[in-house]
């Protein structure tokens, strides 16, 4: 018996990233490059996440998974660690939230 072939959705021929009109800010050129103690306090900097640490947390995220395929084990491990920090950071400022 032949494989079950998939049903394609129907699927627009834009993506909904080309949709996005807004710009939002940019981590400073080189960032992920840096270790991870410097990545998540320029994430969790005001200048490049207004909205706190959890847009910094975004970024990041997205960043690796961009990247994905192309990063070494090293640099991605690095990358997680700093990942780890700055979940620290935003568990600390949501418990200080939370007391005042």
């Amino acid at each position: 018996m032949p494989a079950a072939k998939r049903k394609s959705k129907s699927r627009s021929t834009t993506r909904w990233v080309a949709k996005v009109k807004t710009d939002s800010t940019h981590p400073p050129e080189g960032l992920f490059t840096k270790d991870a103690a410097a990545i998540a306090k320029s994430l969790a900097s005001k200048r490049v996440s207004p909205k706190g640490p959890a847009s910094g947390m975004r970024m990041l995220v997205y960043y690796i998974n961009r990247a994905g395929h192309g990063l070494s084990a090293s640099r991605k491990a690095e990358l997680q660690k700093a990942k780890g920090l700055l979940s620290e950071r935003i568990e600390r400022a949501k418990s200080r939230k939370e007391t005042a």
